[in-house]
């Protein structure tokens, strides 16, 4: 039988570039004797019904054509399922398929990648909610300052990115104060003001922001980054170093490894892959291995 994909698209991510992507793609695909089925969301809920729907049909892999937000809700279909998971990035910060080595290229590549069937497993990160819900996450989980700015950045009218993002940064500072954590982390607690805490499962969010920096996504664990409370000043001054990691030196910053982080203070909303998730309590539980990764090098 010829080899079954399920493409689970955006068509609005990346200015409608997913769309044509995916079009090329399935077009790739189908000229290398494939069978394939498009599935193409309307809303994040729409996405997230969708991928249960595609993996229900036992595909040999899904297919994620957009950005990170897509690839969250493609991840609640595959989780615990045996169906390989590839990612097409074809959004505006693209942290996952960074995390994974996967870049820009032809159809025709992407085609032969997925085709050739070569996986990784990657652990996920079980969310649970205050109201019991759960949910996985593949990248960051973010709560306090970084969490707020995600907030304001999504009601831009405008696209984001780095740019986006150091507009919402400049916006939040008018008006945020340090938050009242409590942290544990596997039965070791952090109980302090801060100005926010990432726990991560990759080491980026929000367009290559490496605030997890070092974080691996196969060891089992989750990186926990706090940042202690600081004056507004040092904290503007010092923020910019999340750009490229070097922000885990500073003597403000505390930096812990563990499986299972719960997170509780009045820290507003936390967003995991980009997405809004709902405010504190949150508890994150690594979940070893539970998605294979198709290699976009093979």
């Amino acid at each position: 039988m010829p080899p079954h994909i399920a493409l689970l698209v955006n068509p609005a991510s990346g200015r409608r570039r997913a769309a044509i992507l995916a079009v090329r793609l399935k077009e790739a695909l189908r000229a290398a004797g494939a069978r394939v089925h498009v599935y193409t969301g309307r809303s994040a809920a729409d996405s997230r019904r969708l991928a249960r729907l595609a993996v229900s049909d036992h595909p040999d892999a899904l297919v994620a054509v957009g950005g990170d937000g897509l690839v969250h809700q493609a991840l609640q279909g595959v989780v615990g399922s045996g169906v390989p998971l590839a990612v097409v990035p074809a959004g505006t910060g693209n942290d996952i398929a960074r995390a994974f080595g996967t870049g820009r290229a032809t159809a025709r590549g992407m085609a032969q990648a997925i085709l050739a069937g070569r996986t990784r497993p990657s652990d996920v990160v079980r969310l649970t909610l205050p109201d019991g819900t759960r949910r996985y996450y593949m990248s960051v989980l973010a709560c306090g300052f970084d969490a707020r700015v995600n907030e304001r950045v999504n009601n831009f009218r405008f696209g984001v990115g780095r740019a986006g993002y150091l507009i919402g940064v400049i916006a939040e500072l008018r008006t945020f104060r340090p938050i009242d954590f409590e942290i544990d982390i596997d039965g070791r607690t952090i109980a302090e003001p801060g100005m926010l805490v990432a726990v991560g499962n990759t080491d980026s969010y929000g367009g290559g922001l490496k605030v997890c920096a070092g974080a691996e996504s196969d060891d089992g664990l989750l990186d926990v980054v706090f940042m202690r409370e600081a004056s507004m000043g040092r904290f503007v001054r010092q923020f910019p170093r999340v750009f490229n990691g070097s922000h885990m030196g500073l003597d403000e910053v505390r930096h812990e490894r563990g499986a299972s982080v719960t997170i509780r203070g009045d820290a507003g909303v936390g967003f995991a892959d980009g997405e809004r998730m709902g405010p504190p309590t949150l508890k994150c539980e690594v979940v070893p291995k539970a998605v294979e990764m198709l290699d976009p090098t093979s």
